[in-house]
């Protein structure tokens, strides 16, 4: 009788000794709030983290929200409708030339190159980009990214897309797939899995790369406003080691293996699309190895948005872009 007291008095003062434990525990978790521009396999790396809990083993609860579109991811942050946007880099520079005193600070990439492809109508056995010329090209809505990246490929090849093509770029970013489907357009300008999806279809063909094209740029990047970052050091720390994990692991894994993970982000998808799109991403360097956005990368972005006249003025890597807690989360 003695010894199941002794027994039930341990137990008892184990359990006191560790509710509270366990109650610290759920107290040191921080709840973060991120929008994203759009929901795609193209920030894979982004639900690898979710998914393998790389954001729960720093102590993040995110909680992922998708705003369509950067003028709305842009707005859910400056007013402090979310914490971290997942958004293209441009925009931060759009904030900054509008004279904003909390400017938005780019302190971990996820994708280094542009996401589109260029699909073809019809098959097309030995393709060249002077076989656009004359033609109706369906690109994508003037002043975002993949428009810049677009026209900027466009004249590396030696084409105007001015005079050279019969330039469409007055359909709606979401009714262009279904515009080319139906038959407006020789070739489009387009994201995955629908290029994919066209292809196996056969509504089309994937011709070419705009990322292989266009080279190393910061397409879609982590950032926060400059005053969250002052306040929260050790979450935007924490955020970045989570993400470097992802993409550490995203390198490491299989296609096979990174599309089942992300899978339950995109359902109505079928696996083998999936698989097909992450192998052409990671194929093609899209996915960034480390959360790093360098100077090279910066001065990219703006030569690509000044040669397509939107760039409201030139900005210093350091103005915008913080690598220091991504440096510190990789030693």
């Amino acid at each position: 009788m003695k010894k199941w007291l002794k027994i039930s008095f341990s137990l008892c003062l184990i359990a006191i000794l560790i509710i509270p434990l366990a109650a610290c525990n759920k107290e040191e978790v921080t709840k973060v709030r991120i929008a994203e521009v759009t929901r795609s396999i193209f920030y894979a790396p982004q639900y690898v983290a979710i998914e393998k809990g790389f954001f729960e083993e720093e102590g993040l609860d995110v909680e992922l929200t998708t705003t369509w579109g950067g003028d709305k991811t842009m707005t859910a942050l400056v007013s402090d409708g979310a914490d971290v946007a997942l958004v293209g880099s441009e925009t931060s520079i759009y904030v900054y030339a509008q004279g904003t005193s909390d400017p938005v600070i780019n302190f971990a990439q996820l994708t280094q190159t542009d996401g589109t492809f260029l699909v073809a109508r019809n098959k097309i056995d030995n393709f060249s980009w002077d076989q656009l010329k004359g033609s109706t090209f369906l690109g994508q809505r003037k002043g975002g990214m993949p428009q810049m990246v677009g026209e900027y490929v466009l004249k590396q090849h030696g084409i105007d897309p001015q005079n050279d093509l019969n330039l469409i770029q007055n359909v709606d970013f979401g009714n262009i797939p279904s515009a080319f489907a139906s038959g407006t357009g020789d070739f489009v300008q387009l994201f995955e899995p629908t290029a994919s999806v066209f292809e196996k279809e056969g509504v089309g063909h994937i011709v070419a790369s705009f990322g292989t094209e266009s080279g190393k740029v910061p397409y879609t990047t982590f950032m926060a406003k400059e005053s969250f970052m002052k306040d929260n050091e050790e979450t935007v720390e924490k955020f970045t080691r989570a993400i470097y994990k992802a993409q550490q692991w995203v390198q490491e894994n299989s296609t096979e293996e990174i599309a089942k993970v992300v899978q339950p982000y995109f359902e109505d998808t079928e696996l083998d699309i999936i698989e097909m799109v992450v192998d052409r991403y990671k194929s093609q360097g899209s996915f960034a190895d480390n959360p790093i956005l360098d100077k090279e990368e910066w001065e990219n972005l703006q030569n690509i948005m000044d040669e397509a006249g939107e760039l409201p003025k030139r900005v210093d890597h350091g103005t915008l872009v913080n690598t220091s807690i991504a440096e510190n989360v990789m030693k």
